[in-house]
């Protein structure tokens, strides 16, 4: 059996440009992708805090250290400058493989520049 697990996390990213006539993607900083582990072209997942917009894309790589996370054709409906956005990558697993595993998360300030990176989520008790 297979599980869709989170392989990397940018979490709560700003969006610094929405670029409805350009193709298709989501642009972003080389330096984020690579402290994620998020590969060129692979298929990315966007969730947009600031209006609750959900969707699928592939990521390509911005300059390093530009703080870029643009949002680009179709998908530009969806995310304006200034938006906070997590962005997710999925990989599958097996039963064997889930024991050691554990996802990158990499949490940003509000340039985009990296503050801290984790391999699990803290649990809240309100």
């Amino acid at each position: 059996m297979q599980y869709t697990m989170l392989k990397a996390k940018l979490h709560r990213a700003r969006v610094t440009h929405s670029e409805l006539e350009y193709e298709g993607s989501c642009a972003i900083d080389g330096a984020l992708l690579d402290a994620a582990g998020i590969r060129e072209y692979e298929q990315i997942h966007v969730y947009n805090v600031s209006n609750g917009e959900r969707f699928t894309t592939y990521a390509i790589r911005a300059e390093d250290g530009s703080g870029i996370v643009s949002v680009n054709g179709a998908a530009a409906h969806k995310a304006a400058p200034g938006d906070i956005v997590i962005i997710c990558a999925y990989l599958a697993l097996d039963e064997k493989e889930l024991a050691a595993y554990r996802p990158t998360l990499v949490y940003v300030d509000e340039a985009n520049r990296i503050t801290h990176t984790r391999n699990t989520i803290p649990v809240q008790v309100a």
